[in-house]
């Protein structure tokens, strides 16, 4: 099986590296893919460094900037902001064949009802909880374990199946805890309500995901965006299985030490995924009638933060 990660982001690094632990034959091959020629060339002569509690690691990795080199892949997985997705899938078109798993892994929930030409490539969706901090160019903290869930939205066919649950086997032999669902949807917006009520609050506190439960103003405004995301969901009939607030807090205390990706976007300088998380939750809510001022507040002062560093 011939793997491409796409993005060398912290979620990338940590799937790239990990995916490498779980090869099991000759015949499969991964890579990592950057936008960045002189980014890739680090990572090629450096490997990817993989750390997590006391242990450091280095592993080696093909990185490459020309998607000509690899060819036709069977798997590619995105690991990129939601933000970068067109500019990400058209880099990718030479990947791209009728067998070929387009797998999505970004936050929120943006990216299932925008248009990519994607060609013939099967689309999966997925969600995970694994905590990752990108320390240095290629130098990944693993900060916390969770699930990781893929599927598709749509029936696919037979082949599409088992090169799924072929990509799936390989994480779970690399250390992740991953499975196929026929729910994604519904693990989707459980991951939303997530992302709703840590991102935007550590981002704007600067704390860490613990941080968020060690102040009783934070968890209360905590469950009152989860509230607000759980209204939208119910109106466009989503399966709410478990108590999303529950799950957020034990999100928390699993990846206590790990900094959101908005927090470590908001400290680096760079754009943020505000939009596609609770910027979703107030667009859903002005399309469906119902009213978000919390999520319209934590969008706002992200809004503020983020035009004291951006163009």
């Amino acid at each position: 099986m011939q793997i491409v990660v796409v993005g060398p982001g912290a979620l990338g690094c940590l799937f790239t590296s990990l995916l490498s632990k779980g090869l099991s034959t000759d015949k499969d091959h991964l890579w990592l893919l950057d936008h960045r020629p002189d980014r890739a060339e680090h990572i090629n002569r450096q490997g990817l460094i993989y750390e997590i509690g006391d242990r450091r690691e280095q592993i080696p990795v093909h990185a490459c900037s020309d998607p000509a080199i690899i060819g036709s892949a069977d798997a590619v997985l995105l690991c990129v902001k939601s933000y970068d997705l067109k500019k990400a899938i058209e880099r990718c078109q030479k990947l791209l064949g009728p067998s070929t798993l387009l797998l999505f892994l970004q936050n929120g929930i943006a990216h299932l009802k925008a248009e990519y030409a994607t060609g013939d490539a099967v689309t999966v969706f997925g969600t995970s909880s694994e905590g990752a901090t990108l320390v240095d160019t290629g130098v990944v903290r693993h900060c916390g374990s969770g699930l990781t869930s893929f599927g598709f939205l749509e029936p696919a066919s037979k082949h599409a199946e088992t090169n799924l649950d072929s990509f799936v086997s390989t994480l779970s032999l690399g250390g992740i805890q991953a499975e196929t669902t026929d729910t994604i949807i519904d693990r989707l917006w459980a991951k939303l309500f997530v992302n709703v009520g840590i991102n935007a609050l550590t981002a704007i506190h600067g704390v860490a995901n613990g941080g968020l439960l060690e102040s009783e103003t934070l968890k209360e405004k905590m469950k009152e965006a989860i509230n607000e995301a759980c209204a939208v969901a119910r109106a466009n009939q989503i399966t709410i299985a478990l108590d999303p607030l529950q799950m957020t807090h034990d999100i928390c205390r699993k990846t206590a030490e790990n900094r959101s990706s908005m927090f470590q976007d908001t400290r680096n300088k760079r754009r943020t995924e505000i939009d596609a998380i609770n910027g979703v939750v107030v667009k859903e809510g002005k399309q469906l009638g119902i009213d978000t001022p919390v999520n319209e507040e934590l969008v706002e002062k992200i809004k503020a933060i983020e035009k004291g560093y951006l163009p």
